[in-house]
């Protein structure tokens, strides 16, 4: 039974990786992965009982039977599924919404410096603090919009784009909304959100500066403008403005929500959307009077990214599968007597996921976590771990390594026709210096490490 399921599960991913040359969608893969590992799961109840079930699965089994075992196990797994999907789905509708009432623009008009090292600082920046508050692809998705009106040659803008891929990543991972995987550990409840951002800001920060520190140097002049060209619906400006701080305050209301409330981040994340759907609604019935026809929250939703939404539910529901028949469990055996559960082996633990994520997606690398690691009594890691902190900055910035190692990265390249093996030569070891580097400074303000490490605590 194991060495099948982990058998489609590896062969699914292959496919998932292959996307591009096989014209088959990922989204597509990761349903029929989802749906299939389930259903195979569910003639596997000898082998199960015989070797992977522990006694309390099995007293579940005794009670229920067999096929009540696997829909007890279902309900509740769709259950911490659809809470991330509907997280997802709120957040996507409401900088979509923005988007579709130009209000980045508000941000995007300020940057008028043409000098090549001036603009790559400044595009980091804003790209790392804009995914803090966004999320790393949807932020990718504007700055590479912005990137296109402010550079005509394409090679050139590739190396920006690059850098906004790294930027995005590395500041998505410090905050409970910018990465859909600390996303996951928040809404988990394995991180909070004032610790989350307090322990990894730096490191993710350093990850970011290094790239730009080796890069700066290497570019000279000025960058060249395309010509202006203007087309489409125009926004009035202060329209553009209230939907920007808008729905920026509606996503950083989110966390506010949950530290007040206790209760799950979605209902945040949809209430702050019902918000923003009655403040268009308004907007557009009033404008409609005077000839313009301004966009809601319906006309939104009908080019959402629905397949991205329904990837993280198949992939999410995949791994629940793996953990269900307890092979996750069985990894996470396996990892702590390689390394060890105390510092520094939890860290190595963690280096080993985020360089994983660059290859296959860091969602399911996290799911996988989270399962073999559970929150409770006995808990190996309990809530603000160093091991949870850890894992969302190499997460997070791990994917940066290939340029199909994370959302915002498959985004760029989409938009860019950036080419595999060019992002490899120009970004990857950028990408690798960077994230190492704030591993290192991570690990160093730890006091974990310091704690179970002789020569470091002597040292400090």
């Amino acid at each position: 039974m194991v060495v099948a399921l982990v058998t489609i599960f590896i062969i699914g991913y292959f496919f998932i990786a292959m996307e591009h040359p096989f014209k088959i969608n990922k989204t597509a893969t990761a349903l029929t992965l989802g749906t299939f590992l389930w259903t195979f799961f569910v003639f596997c109840e000898q082998s199960f009982v015989g070797s992977a079930a522990t006694s309390s699965d099995l007293a579940l089994i005794a009670k229920d039977g067999w096929h009540g075992f696997i829909g007890d196990h279902l309900i509740e797994n769709l259950g911490e599924t659809a809470e991330i999907v509907f997280f997802l789905l709120g957040a996507m509708t409401i900088v979509t919404l923005i988007e579709d009432y130009q209000g980045f623009r508000v941000i995007t008009d300020k940057i008028t410096t043409t000098d090549k090292k001036k603009l790559l600082w400044v595009i980091s920046i804003l790209t790392f603090f804009l995914s803090a508050l966004l999320d790393n692809m949807t932020t990718a998705i504007v700055m590479i919009a912005l990137l296109r009106k402010l550079i005509a040659d394409q090679k050139e803008r590739w190396l920006y784009a690059g850098m906004v891929i790294l930027a995005a990543n590395a500041g998505g991972a410090w905050s409970p909304i910018g990465d859909v995987t600390t996303i996951m550990l928040w809404i988990g409840g394995q991180v909070t959100t004032v610790n989350i951002i307090v322990k990894t800001i730096i490191a993710s920060l350093v990850c970011m500066v290094v790239p730009v520190l080796i890069v700066g140097p290497m570019l000279k002049g000025d960058i060249e403008r395309p010509a202006e060209s203007n087309s489409g619906v125009e926004v009035p400006v202060r329209l553009r403005k209230l939907i920007l701080f808008m729905g920026i305050g509606a996503l950083i209301f989110v966390p506010i929500f949950k530290t007040i409330t206790h209760l799950p981040p979605y209902l945040g994340m949809l209430f702050g959307l019902a918000i923003l759907w009655m403040t268009t609604e308004i907007i557009s019935r009033k404008y409609e009077k005077s000839g313009h026809k301004l966009p809601t929250a319906v006309s939104t939703l009908e080019h959402i990214d629905t397949p991205t939404i329904l990837f993280f539910l198949g992939i999410l529901m995949a791994v629940s599968c793996l953990k269900v028949a307890g092979i996750l469990g069985t990894l996470a055996t396996g990892l702590n007597s390689a390394f060890g559960t105390e510092a520094p082996g939890f860290f190595f633990i963690d280096l080993i996921i985020g360089v994983l994520s660059s290859v296959v997606d860091n969602v399911p690398l996290v799911a996988a976590s989270m399962g073999m690691y559970p929150l409770g009594d006995g808990a190996i890691f309990d809530v603000n771990h160093p091991f949870w902190e850890f894992l969302a900055y190499c997460a997070g910035t791990g994917g940066s390594l290939l340029i199909i190692g994370s959302a915002a990265g498959v985004a760029v390249m989409g938009m860019e026709k950036i080419d595999f093996i060019w992002y490899l030569k120009k970004i990857s070891w950028l990408a690798l210096a960077g994230y190492i580097a704030g591993a290192l400074v991570f690990m160093l303000m730890d006091v974990t490490l310091f704690e179970e490490i002789e020569w470091l605590r002597n040292l400090a």
